[in-house]
């Protein structure tokens, strides 16, 4: 057994077209799915693809140096990945800033600002993390999401080299170096298929559940340098072509309901590495078209293409709104465009970067001083353009008297400087549910049983998700007002529609055990009144057709309960958060108003009215107070309607309280007024 890697074995770090051509396939995706190509819903598989080429060539550097010194220079090592991924990361990023504070909302910026400081320290997947993003179905997504990949790769790099050197330093046999890399890809993996359905954007953006993609590469590079020549041509060609087909397989046929990473990472990742492996030999492989030169091209800019092709796409799209969707036509001419702008890139940024003498003749010490400073420039850059973003007025100067809740509502012209709540509270401006634990959160199954108002007067519960808490305000005054005893029975994204909820591709099983044991309770102690609500538009397991589905889970909910039963229909949905939009149209509010024919068609809507007059339950729907005949506009009144793109604010809700209590006195089934008891 050989203590240190041979000298006569094929060298893996050779430079090789095809896993240029590689990079490109991976980046291409990427573009491609960014830029909406409606059939390359996985396209998003294209990172994992990245992940193992730089796991491939990080650890087969690493393993060369280790061949021909023994040791691993660290100093040298991160210098050299500075001056290769640092120049232009940190242009574009702060080029990105300066390209927000002119073309984005005003209140996006402090999420900008967020984004950019932590991209600048390197942690950008953290933050992700933490704030529970859903990197595959975000309506308004960071400027900066598309650096999470990078935030693992370097987080990777600060760890890969120390693990080697010291595996090499203790164990000395090659094998056992495959042992310890094998053991962390093990562990790495089995973290990262428990973790997807507990918290799928820890599982996501999280080093340690994606450590194992790039520790597979390094597997790859082991392999290839234990070998004195590459796999015969026949095998090798074989490997890769089914390679590329997996490629194509994670493409062309994953989507947002993929429960990812999990178990199906294991596609674009294990494919990944069988091109790469068989690709040591063309044979009759996929080599001599991945080496094409358009391939090679792409390949070479791929990490420049990679760094602004997001930008390119999100800051035209804040300029004109969110709640705006860019057409198809507009995306894909954006996704070509950052092809010639990479190039660009590369060849005055990233290239040239990499060779300054100024830095590669300097000890390495000089390459980190200049990134640490790089990196509280950027920081400094991104923390003054808040700063000024957050110093300017978010409403007119004028005021307008308060809203007077009527049918058809015009809607106020302008955002006034008397709005309820204002636009940077309106996040926060959530129902007193939330703050006193009374809504559940995803882990939980037991209900909660918080009741509200007089607790010996006529019972009235209110059970279903975030749509159903959003009510709790109005419902509440409601309550206070007639002696109501008010029951809240919700969970976030847990409908009281019986059908099986997914969450990042998962079942939500707490939701169904959840609902279940809600269901029980009203079984077995029958309130007056049962008020459901819920949010239609989620993932849910269909066996086809979605709005039947949907339709069936309510009859089943329907029949489950035997106590009086009104289903509140779904508020509109404004396509974006509309306090976004409003923050750049203080003046002229109408450019964030949403057409009432987009913010109430839905099939989900109308088939729960459909299914509630067959089960003969009353739909209450204040719609009409919310929307006109043409729009539904942003701001009644002085009240902000919408704390995002399909909550109502708490101070909304309340200002509904008659409207809502009209519309369910028509049922004729709430109970009379008591405040004596039952």
């Amino acid at each position: 057994m050989q203590t240190s890697p041979s000298a006569a074995a094929h060298p893996p770090s050779t430079f090789r077209n095809d896993i240029q051509g590689l990079r490109a396939i991976a980046v291409g995706a990427v573009v491609l799915y960014h830029s909406g190509v409606p059939f390359l819903p996985g396209g998003y598989a294209g990172v994992d693809v990245f992940f193992v080429i730089s796991g491939f060539l990080i650890t087969s550097h690493l393993l060369t140096g280790l061949q021909h010194s023994g040791k691993v220079r660290f100093a040298s090592f991160y210098a050299k990945r500075a001056r290769r991924i640092l120049p232009a990361s940190f242009l574009v990023l702060a080029l990105s800033v300066v390209g927000a504070l002119v073309f984005y909302p005003p209140l996006l910026m402090e999420t900008v600002w967020q984004g950019a400081v932590a991209t600048a320290f390197y942690v950008p997947n953290y933050l992700f993390a933490v704030q529970g993003t859903d990197y595959l179905a975000e309506t308004v997504p960071s400027l900066f999401q598309h650096y999470w990949s990078l935030g693992i790769e370097e987080q990777f790099y600060l760890i890969w080299p120390a693990l080697l050197a010291a595996a090499f330093f203790f164990l000395k046999s090659r094998r056992s170096i495959a042992v310890v890399v094998s053991v962390v890809v093990i562990a790495s993996f089995g973290l990262c298929v428990w973790m997807t359905p507990l918290s799928q954007p820890w599982a996501f953006f999280g080093l340690p559940t994606r450590a194992w993609e790039l520790g597979v590469g390094g597997l790859v590079a082991l392999f290839l340098t234990s070998r004195a020549r590459p796999l015969p041509p026949g095998p090798s060609s074989v490997t890769a072509w089914l390679g590329i087909a997996g490629i194509f397989v994670s493409v062309f046929l994953f989507n947002s309901n993929t429960a990812f990473p999990g178990y199906w990472a294991v596609v674009p990742v294990g494919s990944t590495a069988l091109v790469i492996l068989g690709g040591a030999n063309a044979g009759f492989g996929p080599a001599p078209l991945l080496s094409l030169k358009p391939m090679v091209f792409i390949g070479t800019i791929s990490y420049s293409l990679y760094l602004v092709h997001w930008p390119m796409l999100m800051l035209p799209q804040g300029a004109v709104g969110f709640q705006h969707p860019l057409p198809l036509w507009a995306t894909l001419l954006l996704g070509f465009l950052s092809v010639p702008v990479a190039w660009v890139l590369y060849k005055y940024v990233e290239n040239p970067a990499r060779s300054a003498p100024l830095l590669v003749h300097a000890r390495p010490r000089r390459t980190l001083l200049l990134s640490a400073a790089a990196s509280v420039v950027v920081a400094v850059v991104a923390t003054a353009s808040f700063a000024y973003s957050n110093s300017r007025p978010l409403s007119e100067p004028e005021t307008v008297a308060a809203a007077e809740w009527t049918a058809r509502p015009a809607g106020t012209a302008f955002v006034p400087s008397n709005l309820s709540p204002g636009l940077r509270q309106a996040e926060d401006d959530q129902p007193a549910v939330y703050g006193d634990g009374c809504h559940q959160g995803f882990a939980g199954t037991e209900p909660k049983r918080c009741v509200f108002g007089n607790p010996e007067g006529p019972r009235v519960v209110l059970f279903g998700d975030s749509h159903a808490a959003q009510w709790f305000p109005a419902l509440l005054a409601l309550a206070e007002g007639a002696g109501y005893s008010l029951e809240v029975q919700t969970k976030s994204a847990c409908p009281s529609v019986e059908v099986a909820i997914l969450r990042g591709g998962d079942f939500y099983d707490n939701c169904s055990k959840w609902r279940d044991n809600v269901i029980n309770d009203l079984e077995a102690d029958p309130p007056d009144l049962v008020i459901l609500a819920n949010y239609g538009n989620v993932d849910f397991r269909t066996a086809g057709d979605s709005t039947t589905t949907w339709a069936s889970g309510l009859k089943a909910t329907l029949q489950d309960i035997d106590s009086p039963t009104v289903v509140i229909a779904d508020t509109p949905f404004m396509g974006a958060t509309p306090s976004l939009c409003l923050s750049a149209n203080l003046d002229a509010t109408e450019a964030c108003a949403m057409p009432t024919s987009d913010a109430l068609h839905s099939s989900i809507r109308d088939a729960e009215v459909e299914t509630a007059a067959a089960m003969s339950t009353p739909v209450v729907n204040v719609d009409g107070y919310l929307c006109n005949n043409e729009v539904c506009p942003p701001i009644i009144g002085n009240v902000l309607v919408y704390r995002d793109e399909h909550h109502l604010t708490a101070t909304a809700s309340l200002a509904l309280e008659d409207a809502l209590a009209s519309e369910l006195e028509e049922t004729g089934l709430l109970p009379a007024k008591d405040s004596s008891g039952r």
